[in-house]
C-alpha cells in the first residue's frame, strides 16, 4: 500500500508539469506520423520509431536518411550534431539521476530536452519521491511523443497536411517552457547568463553554427559559478 500510494503522489505531482508537453508533442508527433506516411512509411515505422528512438527533431532528419543512399558513418555525424547537446543534459543530470536505482536507465534513454528542463529546475516537495517523479516526467512526455506519432500515422492515409512550417512548434514550446521557468523562479541569474552567452556566440559563430559552443560555455560558466548562484537564488527565496 506504502509504495502504491507514493507511486501516486509522484504521478500526480508530475503530471500538471507536462501539461505544456502534452501539447505540443502532441501536435508535432500527429506531423511527424503523417511526415512518415505520405514518405511512403506504414504506421508501423512511426509507431517504432517514437517509442524505440525518440529523439524528436532527428526522426524527422532520419525519414531522408532512409530515404536517401545507404550512409552509416554520415548518418552518425549527423545524429551525434543534431544530438550533440544531450552530452551536455547528460553531465548536468549526474547529480539530479545520483540513487534513482534500475529507474536511471529509462531516465537515460529518455532524457529529451523538455524533460531535462523540467526534471533539472523542479521544485520537488518532500513527500514526493524524486526517482519515481523524473520517472512519470520523463514516461508521461515519451507517451505523448508515441501517441502523437501513432494518431498521425494512422490518419496519414487519410489527411494531406502541408509540413511547411512546422519545425517552429518546438521552437514555441521551448519558449512556453522558458516562461514557465523564469515564472517559478525568483533570480534570473542563470537565465540571463543563458540568453546572454547564447547571442554572444550567435554574433561570434553565426546561426548555423552557434549551439554546441554556446551549450560548452554555458555548461562552464553555470559550472564555476554554480555555488554563488545557489547562494544568490537562496538569498533572493529569503
Amino acid at each position: 500500500m506504502r509504495n502504491k500510494n507514493e507511486l501516486q503522489l509522484a504521478f500526480r505531482a508530475a503530471f500538471p508539469s507536462t501539461i505544456p508537453i502534452l501539447t505540443g508533442f502532441l501536435f508535432l508527433g500527429i506531423a511527424y506520423g503523417i511526415f512518415m506516411n505520405v514518405s511512403g512509411f506504414s504506421a508501423v515505422y512511426s509507431i517504432l520509431m517514437s517509442l524505440l528512438i525518440f529523439a524528436g527533431s532527428m526522426e524527422f532528419v532520419a525519414v531522408n536518411l532512409l530515404l536517401g543512399t545507404f550512409n552509416p558513418l554520415g548518418a552518425l555525424f549527423l545524429t551525434l550534431m543534431v544530438n550533440a547537446r544531450h552530452l551536455f543534459y547528460g553531465i548536468s543530470m549526474l547529480e539530479k539521476y545520483w540513487g534513482t536505482g534500475l529507474k536511471k536507465i529509462y531516465l537515460i534513454f529518455g532524457l529529451c530536452d523538455e524533460s531535462f528542463s523540467i526534471n533539472y529546475t523542479a521544485n520537488i516537495p518532500q513527500e514526493v519521491n524524486k526517482g519515481w517523479y523524473m520517472f512519470f516526467v520523463t514516461m508521461l512526455n515519451h507517451s505523448y511523443w508515441v501517441l502523437g506519432a501513432s494518431i498521425g500515422g494512422l490518419l496519414g492515409l487519410l489527411v494531406q497536411l502541408n509540413m511547411e512550417g512546422l519545425e517552429f512548434v518546438m521552437t514555441a514550446l521551448f519558449v512556453v517552457i522558458f516562461i514557465e521557468q523564469w515564472r517559478k523562479e525568483t533570480a534570473h541569474h542563470s537565465a540571463l547568463l543563458g540568453l546572454g552567452l547564447s547571442l554572444l556566440c550567435l554574433f561570434i559563430f553565426n546561426s548555423g553554427s552557434f549551439i554546441i559552443p554556446s551549450m560548452i560555455i554555458i555548461l562552464l560558466v553555470l559550472t564555476l559559478m554554480r555555488k554563488q548562484l545557489e547562494k544568490t537564488g537562496e538569498r533572493a527565496c529569503q
